[in-house]
């Protein structure tokens, strides 16, 4: 039996304008691209992500990957490229932002946009707030991005619970009504999470035992990546 998550599309090269060349992957059925983990890491370095936020990054991405490969074994239609790549790239201009004080996830989806990004530019710019959240009991990449960082505190699992208490901790009192929009932001997490784990093989509870157990797939597909496998 082959799963669908140890299939690999081609790799091929992009010689960009920058006059540096990235790894894309080819997303199927489009012309499209989308930036390989290779790609993802220059993209990091050219952005001057923080070893920290870097750091995150990665067990997002694992954690995304992870799940993008048990939906596609409960027969959802969810590419594994585009939603390990908006991972690693989710917090793509959060460097720069800690210092602007600007919308991170906007920034980053223009990071995207002007990287030809145009696959991934739409989950980075909801990977903090689902704006677009399916009502059909399907699943794409936004959700599950948006998701799997939400379960990441720097680089620790935990719950959506402690996400939230440690995120209230931080920003709840910067502002009028934050607190309640960061609330009502991790309430429709919880709902999502509670119809994404119907289709998953383990509970939420269970995830990050499930991740450390490292399935073959997924080191197959990342290639014996040492960040990710």
């Amino acid at each position: 039996m082959v799963f669908p998550c140890m299939v690999m599309q081609g790799l091929v090269i992009s010689n960009r304008k920058t006059q540096d060349s990235r790894l894309m992957t080819h997303n199927s059925g489009t012309e499209k691209m989308v930036p390989s983990i290779n790609a993802c890491f220059q993209l990091m370095d050219r952005y001057e992500m923080l070893d920290n936020i870097r750091e995150h990054s990665i067990v997002v991405a694992r954690i995304a990957r992870l799940i993008g490969c048990e939906l596609l074994e409960a027969g959802e239609t969810i590419s594994l490229e585009k939603v390990t790549a908006a991972a690693l790239l989710h917090d793509i201009a959060k460097t720069a932002c800690l210092v602007t004080k600007k919308d991170h996830a906007e920034e980053g989806r223009k990071i995207c946009l002007q990287n030809d990004l145009e696959e991934i530019a739409p989950i980075v710019a909801e990977h903090v707030v689902l704006k677009n959240q399916r009502t059909d009991g399907r699943f794409s990449e936004k959700e599950v991005v948006y998701y799997a960082d939400k379960r990441v505190n720097h680089h620790s699992i935990v719950s959506l619970q402690e996400r939230l208490a440690s995120i209230l901790e931080r920003y709840g009192g910067n502002g009028k009504g934050l607190e309640q929009r960061i609330t009502d932001n991790f309430n429709q997490c919880k709902a999502l999470e509670r119809a994404l784990f119907q289709k998953l093989s383990f509970a939420a509870e269970a995830l990050a035992l499930r991740l450390e157990q490292n399935p073959p797939q997924l080191v197959n597909y990342l290639g014996g990546h040492d960040d990710l496998a």
